[in-house]
């Protein structure tokens, strides 16, 4: 995957460090070029000193193929411009953002940004958003039998239809985000890369589907 992260703090430096080690491509960005220094010697990515939202940081640190970008900088102001700029500007097609004040997050919500509170953020949480390696619920309905979660598709399964994926009576997508945009799957839909896809599922049966993203990469 090709990630940026805005933010070189604790949490920044640390899953730049796990991702590079993974052989991911990692860009960092930070305003303070001393922030170096909390990541290797032998640091495998880039750091780019400048304003998250820069158009010039960005780009320099090639934001136009970014496959998902993480701003966790010490500010939820900042975050929120970095990753707005990162959803609408530049249509990474996975956003995440770090959120210190929880009254916040609604606002992050209704732009389609999922973020994890100061509270609970933790370098394995965000690393396990980025690699499937684990499915959250954005909703849930009845008493928690059926469950919505979005995942990116892993680019093995680009160009098979979507109805692929489905299992009758326990796994099913009903959204694709493409580009920044939602449709309706209809039945000759393909996965296109970067496709982000909602798929409704039977809560019995979420570990199957983690299972079979997981295998699709290769874990």
């Amino acid at each position: 995957m090709k990630l940026i992260i805005v933010g070189c703090g604790r949490v920044g430096s640390a899953l730049a460090t796990r991702l590079v080690a993974e052989a991911h491509d990692v860009d960092v960005i930070d305003l303070l070029a001393r922030t170096r220094r909390l990541l290797p010697e032998n640091f495998g990515g880039r750091f780019h000193t400048g304003n998250g939202y820069s158009r010039a940081a960005l780009e320099s640190a090639g934001i136009e193929h970014a496959d998902a970008f993480v701003a966790v900088t010490s500010r939820d102001d900042s975050n929120i411009v970095c990753a707005r700029t990162a959803k609408e500007t530049y249509r990474v097609p996975m956003v995440f953002a770090r959120v210190y004040e929880p009254r916040r997050a609604g606002l992050y919500r209704e732009l389609g940004i999922p973020t994890i509170a100061s509270v609970g953020w933790t370098v394995d949480r965000i690393h396990r958003m980025l690699l499937h390696r684990d499915l959250e619920p954005e909703f849930t309905f009845g008493n928690g039998e059926t469950v919505l979660v979005r995942s990116s598709l892993p680019h093995y399964l680009t160009e098979r239809p979507v109805t692929d994926f489905d299992v009758d009576g326990e796994i099913r997508v009903v959204e694709v985000t493409r580009a920044g945009h939602s449709l309706l799957p209809a039945h000759g839909t393909s996965a296109e890369p970067h496709d982000v896809v909602t798929f409704a599922v039977a809560a019995k049966s979420l570990g199957r589907l983690r299972a079979f993203l997981d295998k699709e990469l290769g874990t």
